[in-house]
């Protein structure tokens, strides 16, 4: 028996750690080949850099067209971010809290837009923002993922503020507090963590997607994702310069993941997310 339950305890452990480590060697085999030089990307198989070097990421950091895709790309996402969330706010508020004629579809038309995928959208907004000047500027990203990351901040964002008692918003109108007021002291802290989990799936969006962010962009705004697929030279592709570029670009994302695990944590256990 004693055996039987041992095994029924190591068998989840054995399960997930060869579930990580398959998740793992991709990301492994990324850094590794961004410590290589071409000639040895290209050549025989190696677990480990024989000769390491720092050039590749030396390359990304002192070249503007490299970091600055970076900046671009950090640039749109954390405006897009705060505009959708700014957005999604008093709209889950309203979804939350009020019944009107047409709620339900209204709700559901907003996820609608978050089905449909980028293709669909890219020549509209193609066309508008070149009409109107907004081509090739940050603006222009962060307005366009505002179609798909609105929707869902304000799917998460109601699950959230439902859990939250009406009796605390009457209580707060009681006392004198206005609604601005009640709103930012007292309510937003209430779903703090599900302004986070709706931060981070944004931010994520956003920062991962390439067919808006590069159809809408030329030079001034290109992100680094679209760089990323512009590294063909007459040699050839510079294999060690885009394998440091990845592993740079995993790094916002992962530090995002890190700060806002625990609100990932409750939007799950809270089953909105």
């Amino acid at each position: 028996m004693a055996a039987a339950r041992d095994g029924r305890g190591w068998g989840p452990a054995i399960v997930m750690t060869i579930y990580l480590l398959f998740l793992l060697v991709p990301i492994y085999w990324l850094v590794n080949m961004s410590f290589k030089t071409n000639a040895e990307i290209t050549g025989a198989v190696s677990l480990w850099p024989m000769n390491p070097t720092l050039d590749n990421y030396r390359v990304i950091l002192t070249d503007p067209s490299w970091y600055m895709g970076y900046v671009n790309s950090l640039t749109y996402v954390v405006m897009n971010t705060v505009i959708s969330l700014a957005v999604a706010l008093p709209a889950a508020y309203a979804f939350s809290r009020y019944r009107f004629l047409g709620d339900r579809h209204l709700f559901f038309w907003l996820l609608t837009n978050r089905m449909a995928p980028p293709a669909v959208f890219a020549l509209p907004f193609f066309q508008l923002y070149s009409a109107v000047g907004l081509f090739d500027t940050h603006v222009a990203v962060a307005l366009a993922h505002c179609l798909f990351n609105v929707p869902l901040a304000v799917w998460i964002l109601e699950g959230f503020m439902s859990g939250v008692p009406r009796e605390i918003d009457e209580t707060a109108y009681v006392d004198g507090y206005s609604f601005p007021r009640f709103f930012v002291r007292i309510f937003m802290p209430l779903i703090a963590s599900g302004i986070g989990v709706a931060a981070f799936f944004c931010f994520m969006f956003s920062w991962v997607e390439l067919l808006l962010s590069r159809t809408l962009t030329s030079v001034n705004a290109k992100p680094i994702a679209a760089t990323m697929t512009r590294t063909v030279s007459a040699s050839g592709l510079d294999w060690g310069v885009l394998a440091a570029a990845g592993v740079l670009t995993i790094v916002p994302g992962a530090l995002v993941i890190w700060f806002v695990r625990n609100y990932i944590a409750k939007g799950f256990g809270l089953g909105r997310v």
